[in-house]
């Protein structure tokens, strides 16, 4: 075996030399696109951050006004519905759920005066709504029946909790 002339390894050298060239060229022009596509993300990324602080303190403009809104709404919250319940008719016998309807429906007419009304304006005036419950007398299967205030809730729904009382007894 011959071992080969100096003369034929120059075309060896010159792709080697090329090959090294284009490797630092491609690597500048890498660096080149990484830096400027970095760049432009920085730049981006401040822009992002200078939109979401503004956001954010437009969202916190926002919570104010909307607290002060609704605590100027909280006092003025009207009834809007009454609910009745009746909860010791099946101690005198009354078993048809006609008559119970019946009961809430008429007391639920005397108190329709509430509808609409400001809550500050109705709770201050429980007393009188009260003694409208508790001189209300009901008929129910041919028995009269009084009603005494048991708890009540007010808020947009009144809730009433009333006890039957046998008339007399």
């Amino acid at each position: 075996m011959r071992v080969p002339s100096l003369h034929n390894r120059q075309r060896t050298k010159q792709l080697l030399a090329g090959a090294a060239v284009g490797f630092c060229l491609s690597w500048l022009l890498f660096l080149y696109m990484f830096g400027a596509m970095q760049e432009r993300q920085a730049a981006k990324l401040e822009k992002q951050k200078k939109v979401m602080d503004e956001l954010k303190v437009q969202l916190e403009i926002w919570q104010e006004e909307y607290k002060e809104l609704n605590k100027k709404n909280l006092h003025k919250l009207t009834v809007q519905e009454i609910e009745i319940d009746i909860i010791n008719y099946k101690k005198y016998g009354i078993d048809d759920s006609q008559s119970i309807f019946a009961a809430k429906e008429q007391i639920k007419e005397d108190l329709s005066v509430l509808y609409a009304k400001d809550l500050e304006t109705v709770y201050s005036h429980k007393e009188l709504i009260r003694q409208t419950i508790e001189n209300k007398r009901l008929k129910i299967n041919k028995r009269s029946y009084s009603l005494h205030v048991k708890e009540w809730y007010f808020y947009t729904t009144v809730h009433i909790q009333l006890e039957l009382g046998l008339e007399g007894g």
